[in-house]
């Protein structure tokens, strides 16, 4: 589904991710881990065609995301409230979104209703704007709308982030039900080590940009990555 090769990204010569080669299935719930600085927002970048690479490129489904633009039908992403449009109520947003993707107001309708539990009686027909929601609820109006029109790939940056634990359960529940489902493929950038294992069958460890780990998720891989986390730092 996603192929890596030889992909760097450097500015003012200072290179900031080096990944030689990395492929990621169909249907594969991926998660991404490291500290602050270690490449995540910068790969995800690269992914949505945000930034150019200094090198290498990255291929969605056979398509060469530097070159074209035919991966967007297909893709989708909330990275955080910026992806939003904050003068719009939940439901224009997801209209708007859904006339992007082909999908009628009907269809949006009708689609939206099926997460009535995750919005929690919080979102839909409160006649707010989504500049005056909490950043919890703006998190899941984003999240849900990233889902609009069945994208085969999704991509999501922190999405536990300003979440009760409620919706963070709903939202591990959901993903795993559209990963198994519908075979969408999602990468997931967490600083929650709990949560991304819990959801996630793979996980990249990068650190300086570059690929520590990269883990098949078992039953031991929370500790393994809470050991590397505790361990000082090399300068």
């Amino acid at each position: 589904m996603i192929q890596v090769e030889n992909l760097t990204k450097a500015y003012q010569g200072v290179e900031v991710l080096n990944i030689n080669e990395m492929s990621i299935p169909k249907g594969q719930s991926f998660g991404l881990v490291g500290n602050n600085g270690a490449g995540k927002t910068t790969f995800f970048s690269l992914l949505l065609d945000l930034i150019q690479p200094t090198t290498g490129y990255i291929q969605s489904n056979g398509v060469r995301i530097d070159r074209s633009e035919e991966w967007k039908p297909f893709t989708s992403a909330f990275i955080d409230e910026s992806f939003l449009i904050g003068y719009l109520t939940p439901e224009e947003y997801f209209f708007f979104i859904g006339k992007l993707r082909g999908q009628s107001n009907t269809d949006v309708t009708q689609f939206i209703a099926k997460y009535e539990v995750f919005f929690n009686d919080e979102i839909l027909g409160k006649r707010k704007y989504l500049r005056d929601l909490s950043k919890g609820n703006q998190k899941k109006v984003g999240l849900i709308g990233a889902l609009i029109g069945g994208p085969e790939v999704v991509i999501l940056d922190e999405p536990f982030a300003n979440l009760d634990p409620t919706t963070q359960i709903r939202l591990k529940q959901l993903i795993k039900s559209e990963t198994k489902d519908t075979q969408t493929t999602f990468l997931i950038s967490s600083h929650d080590l709990t949560h991304v294992t819990e959801v996630c069958e793979r996980i990249v460890v990068l650190e300086k940009g570059q690929v520590i780990n990269d883990l098949k998720t078992s039953p031991e891989t929370l500790k393994a990555l809470e050991k590397y986390f505790s361990e000082p730092l090399d300068d």
